[in-house]
């Protein structure tokens, strides 16, 4: 059999929030198939359950990330069956409202905030101590999105979410850099999975088209015109967090097939 190109050290272990389904779950799992010791959390209890039936060495905490509370259970549970941190990857985040800015609700706005920023600082904060023990240095991967390269109508607080991502990965691959901690940005497009078809429902709706209008308009965005998969985002991952990656920091990298404007004009 052929060694992977991948490859991880041995006792490697990697936090994942919002691991246990969609992009998070491909990730952690990918890791897993390299070796991996995989702690996740996530906001569900039924799809961590499933998680665990189908990745049994892996471990879990029942976590609302935007409850720093509850994110400092997250790392109790990770010291005491791990005691050391190789990987965090802050890939909770929600869409957010799709409307015009005058008619976002600001209860809304603030949960999308907390959700898919506030929620990074809690994990790199309580992080961020565990990767600077480590004798190897470690590495945070934010799950930004290529809304962070451009305007994004309709779509305020998750644009505002991603853009400050981009701002943080780059202040804290800085900081961090001295104590071989790197830090880097993953900016996916539209994602194939249950999330992007919600957006384009409440999309068309506001705009009172199809979901097929909305469908291809996002995906004439891109220069490849597609939607990438969840794996993409993994491999992409699993290479950061090698020694492939081992001198890559403070970069917003984009995996959209080239997106060329989200300005979603009918």
């Amino acid at each position: 059999m052929t060694k992977p190109i991948i490859t991880l050290d041995d006792n490697f272990v990697a936090l994942i929030s919002a691991g246990a389904s969609g992009i998070g779950k491909v990730i952690a799992e990918s890791l897993i198939a390299l070796g991996a010791k995989v702690h996740i959390c996530d906001v569900s209890e039924t799809a961590i359950a499933e998680f665990i039936r189908l990745n049994p060495t892996a471990s879990a905490t029942l976590c609302d990330v935007s409850n720093f509370e509850q994110v400092e259970q997250v790392f109790r549970d990770l010291k005491s069956k791990y005691n050391k941190l190789d990987l965090l990857v802050n890939n909770a985040g929600i869409a957010g409202p799709t409307d015009k800015v005058e008619n976002i609700d600001p209860q809304e706005w603030c949960n999308t905030i907390n959700i898919d920023l506030n929620a990074h600082f809690y994990f790199a904060k309580l992080a961020i101590p565990l990767l600077r023990t480590n004798n190897k240095g470690g590495s945070i991967i934010n799950i930004s999105s290529n809304a962070a390269f451009f305007g994004f109508p309709l779509r305020s607080p998750y644009t505002a979410s991603k853009w400050a991502l981009i701002g943080l990965t780059k202040t804290w691959a800085m900081e961090l850099g001295p104590d071989n901690i790197r830090v880097n940005a993953l900016c996916p497009g539209s994602v194939n999975g249950d999330r992007i078809n919600g957006v384009i429902e409440r999309d068309a709706k506001e705009r009172g088209v199809s979901t097929e209008e909305i469908t291809n308009i996002y995906k004439i965005q891109s220069s490849m015109r597609l939607f990438v998969d969840p794996e993409d985002i993994a491999n992409m991952a699993c290479f950061l967090a090698s020694p492939l990656g081992a001198s890559i920091s403070g970069q917003a990298i984009g995996l959209d097939g080239h997106t060329e404007s989200l300005s979603n004009n009918l």
